[in-house]
């Protein structure tokens, strides 16, 4: 029996993580800003603070043998100082506990979205670069954060990220809810040719990485300073998966149009305006929303499988099927 310590824990991706970590046996604390009864109510150990102050988390990681860092500052829009504290110093928090804990195995939850770029990424893998302008907050401070987690495996801490594209599933309050809304508000349009093919991510395969590159780190450790693409087995059209998940739904399909030019112009402008008017809401349209909804970006998965053992238990159909049971049954 390991003793686990989550960041995030009480997140879509944590609290996923933490579940599996109790039906092993593990014990578990969770770091998170809010208390979780429904956890604490399973034997979890919730701890209330602010990742970035050193202090708490030197605490909190007192006797770890593992530890999932999966809190971070998400969303595209918001101001620098918020993406910098939690997901830039929450990270040099964590990663300083770890080595004053002597915690051997630090697993970091990052994103594909490091290596966005304006052109389509088709197949890629690990060896392509950071982004070089990035065009919001959050890929920069994903892009510091995982420098900095690779850069600390060394000196008897172990690490390694794990990078899933566009994660869903039962229990989604992030993705398919936003979808779902304005697709019933009639709000979606499709952006470019509508014809790019994306990863996603089903939930229990996200979670089965980070267990086995924690496995991974505590035993022959070649998953050590490295970062890993992760998705289902092959990418989806995008466009097309989202009207099939209207389609179960009765949720008109999306057909209007704009060009990625003219979708990119106006994500533009309105950034402008929005940080003129220091708005604190999500503008309609961002460049780098426009850039994800019409480009394709999949990517390799051959360092996860041939390292990790990574390959998707839950297949694309399968958890499209749990997701729909789910949806029906929750709204």
């Amino acid at each position: 029996m390991k003793r686990v310590v989550v960041t995030g824990g009480g997140g879509f991706i944590g609290s996923a993580i933490v579940r599996r970590l109790l039906a092993a046996g593990d014990r578990v604390t969770v770091i998170g800003r809010s208390r979780y009864p429904e956890l604490e109510a399973q034997g979890v150990s919730c701890l209330q603070g602010d990742i970035s102050d050193q202090s708490f988390m030197d605490q909190a990681l007192q006797g770890a043998d593992l530890v999932f860092h999966v809190a971070a500052k998400a969303g595209i829009w918001g101001p620098w100082q918020e993406y910098e504290k939690t997901n830039i110093q929450g990270t040099a928090a964590c990663i300083q506990a770890c080595r004053k804990n002597g915690v051997p195995a630090l697993v970091y939850t990052s994103t594909p979205s490091v290596v966005s770029g304006a052109g389509n990424l088709e197949g890629v893998d690990e060896k392509t670069p950071y982004a070089r302008k990035p065009l919001c907050h959050y890929v920069t401070s994903k892009i510091v954060a995982e420098r900095m987690v690779l850069d600390a495996d060394a000196g008897g801490l172990r690490t390694t990220a794990i990078r899933p594209h566009l994660v869903w599933g039962p229990g989604d309050p992030h993705l398919v809810p936003r979808l779902l809304e304005r697709g019933r508000a009639g709000r979606l349009k499709i952006v470019g040719r509508g014809s790019n093919r994306v990863d996603i991510s089903y939930i229990d395969n996200v979670v089965q990485a980070h267990l086995l590159a924690a496995d991974n780190l505590l035993s022959r450790g070649d998953a050590g300073g490295r970062a890993f693409f992760i998705g289902q087995s092959e990418p989806v059209f995008l466009w097309h998966w989202i009207n099939g998940l209207f389609a179960e739904l009765d949720i008109d399909r999306v057909r209007k149009r704009i060009p990625l030019a003219v979708a990119f112009a106006v994500g533009g402008v309105l950034e402008l305006i929005y940080s003129a008017l220091k708005r604190k809401d999500e503008p309609p349209m961002t460049r780098f929303v426009a850039l994800q909804l019409a480009r394709s970006h999949w990517f390799s998965h051959d360092a996860a499988s041939r390292i990790l053992g990574y390959v998707p238990d839950v297949s694309t159909g399968e958890g499209m099927r749990r997701l729909v049971r789910w949806l029906r049954e929750s709204w």
